[in-house]
């Protein structure tokens, strides 16, 4: 199985975050995100998002996406915005559907902190990366593309978890 992990600047958010970045390109077109995702990568995907573009995004999609929810019981709150953004919703699609019934029931939410001081906004906890792993049904032997690698940490996670690094 070959799946794609997409965790671009969320819609709006590049500038603010990413301007100061080498690899800065500007708003990522996520309707093209969209395409490319369900054009290249049929065996399945999933793409991070913010909870303000979750309405937008699910107007791309086709109708056999799910949603999934990375919980954060220690976020950063900021000053004037309450309720807190304190959860983050995954899309995806696909992926090992078959499974041993023997294997445990993954759930469709994963609860784990932030990463703090990690260089980029938004790095991706070690939690979250087997969370998403397991969601998608990933296997010694699949491929995993991370689309926006940023600090690289889901793509180490992946090899650290499948025992190549």
């Amino acid at each position: 199985m070959k799946i794609a992990y997409a965790d671009p600047p969320y819609v709006g958010q590049a500038k603010k975050h990413y301007s100061n970045e080498e690899s800065y390109a500007g708003e990522v077109n996520h309707a093209d995100l969209i395409g490319i995702l369900n054009g290249d990568f049929p065996d399945g995907w999933a793409l991070s998002c913010s909870t303000p573009s979750l309405k937008y995004l699910l107007s791309l999609c086709p109708d056999d996406i799910r949603i999934g929810a990375w919980v954060k019981p220690f976020a950063i709150f900021k000053p004037n915005v309450n309720p807190a953004y304190a959860w983050e919703p995954v899309i995806f699609r696909g992926g090992r559907t078959h499974r041993d019934r023997k294997e445990p029931t993954v759930r469709d939410w994963v609860s784990c902190n932030i990463t703090l001081k990690k260089g980029l906004v938004g790095v991706k906890p070690e939690g979250f990366c087997n969370w998403l792993f397991d969601l998608m049904g990933l296997q010694d032997g699949d491929e995993l593309v991370d689309l926006f690698p940023g600090s690289g940490a889901v793509t180490q996670a992946y090899w650290q978890r499948m025992g190549a690094a």
